[in-house]
């Protein structure tokens, strides 16, 4: 079963439910794997508790 992990920073429950129904799709799609064997997980990060370049998300 594919399991696949997406980190990124908060967005809204929509576009959420829209990405992993799209991965759910690619993994279909590309392996023939039924939807009910793909597994995401969601971990969002505030942007204070996250940094690109040293310097953190909500500093810029």
């Amino acid at each position: 079963m594919p399991n696949v992990i997406v980190q990124q920073l908060p967005k809204t429950p929509e576009a959420t439910r829209d990405l992993v129904r799209r991965i759910t799709d690619a993994f279909v799609d590309a392996y023939q794997t039924p939807a009910d064997a793909v597994h995401v997980w969601v971990q969002e990060y505030p942007a204070d508790r996250y940094a690109v370049a040293g310097l953190l998300v909500a500093d810029k």
